[in-house]
């Protein structure tokens, strides 16, 4: 399927039918690194508009879950009226982290009409057919457990680069065209399933845990359906300096990580290294280095050759040593921020423009 325009009535009578028992939740802490009330609104306006343009839009939707941190209600009405249907707003807590926001919106989602739970960043610049191809695989199978969509940069030298550090896609065993990984912002549950897993506590981590729950999934012999048409699009953050501290961040994430890959993935004789301090999570970060550079070229990514696929890696070895620079220091017990609590409450700015 191309286009929304290019499939057969009889789809997209399934597409409505899917969407009529699918709810969306739109977590807003992305928003919250830097920025004043009227900033925040100006993009989650941005974002709910795209949204309310979708080939399938949200008024086919049985519910729509934003969450916020005090918005006045002149501005919640005005949300409300962009997305064309009514709005479920929950208010959150300054302490209320990322995924914990993510749980928060799917508790506000009714069980009784809402089979399917999408869940989408307001940082994230959609596709104009995003919904309905992260839809679509449930219209041959409602008894799919979840669809991952493809999330990426902006399809320049740098976004390209990056986009194999922090959005690349491992094909799944589980089942064909599944994907052992998903991003948080780009996917869609089973409402069942999501109840019985969601997202878990995890201490220090600040964007980890999406990939914690796909690891736990797949030791669950659940499979995550890969759809590569249902796109998105994640900005770059606004500043030189939130960059190289959101490279930081995810370095000190494979920290918390690690010992997740090591029981999946590795044999007795090496699980010590989910105790190995900084090792285990620098051994991580090479094999990801490796993976990325190979990723060039691949996964639905723009072609690069010559001059600028050198460059591409470049910039892959250059922000991996960011990173590496970040699992050594939390290896060693040094934290960034101070603290050990709350990683996911961390937030950056992502106002600009659509990178």
């Amino acid at each position: 399927m191309d286009t929304i325009s290019e499939i057969s009535s009889e789809t997209n009578t399934g597409l409505n039918d899917v969407a009529s028992r699918t709810a969306l939740v739109l977590e807003t802490n992305n928003l919250r690194g830097g920025a004043d009330v009227q900033l925040v609104l100006n993009s989650l306006e941005r974002v709910v508009g795209l949204l309310a343009n979708q080939s399938l839009p949200l008024a086919s939707l049985a519910q729509i879950v934003i969450t916020h941190d005090g918005l006045d209600e002149s501005s919640l009405k005005g949300l409300e009226d962009i997305a064309g249907h009514p709005v479920d707003f929950v208010k959150i807590e300054p302490t209320t982290g990322y995924y914990h926001a993510k749980n928060a919106g799917f508790a506000a989602t009714d069980p009784e009409r809402c089979r399917w739970v999408v869940f989408a960043d307001a940082d994230c610049v959609p596709a104009a057919d995003w919904l309905a191809q992260l839809l679509y695989p449930f219209i041959g199978d409602e008894t799919l457990a979840a669809v991952a969509g493809r999330t990426s940069y902006a399809p320049d030298l740098a976004g390209t680069a990056l986009t194999t550090l922090d959005f690349m896609y491992f094909p799944g065993a589980l089942a064909d065209g599944a994907t052992r990984n998903f991003y948080a912002n780009n996917v869609v549950f089973r409402r069942d399933i999501f109840a019985e897993y969601h997202y878990q506590e995890l201490e220090s981590v600040y964007r980890a845990h999406c990939q914690v729950l796909g690891l736990q999934l797949q030791s669950q012999g659940i499979p995550l359906h890969y759809a590569a048409r249902a796109h998105t699009v994640h900005r770059f953050p606004d500043s030189l300096k939130d960059i190289i501290k959101l490279r930081w961040l995810r370095g000190q994430d494979t920290c918390g990580l690690t010992p997740f890959l090591v029981r999946s993935y590795m044999p007795t004789g090496w699980q010590w290294l989910a105790r190995s301090g900084p090792v285990g999570p620098l051994c991580v970060l090479i094999a990801r280095l490796v993976f990325s550079v190979r990723a060039l070229n691949k996964q639905d990514l723009p072609p690069l050759y010559g001059v600028r696929w050198l460059a591409a890696v470049i910039l892959i070895v250059g922000f991996s040593v960011l990173d590496m620079g970040g699992a050594l220091m939390r290896g060693l017990g040094v934290h960034y921020p101070r603290g050990k609590e709350g990683g996911d409450v961390q937030a950056l700015s992502y106002h600009g423009s659509s990178k």
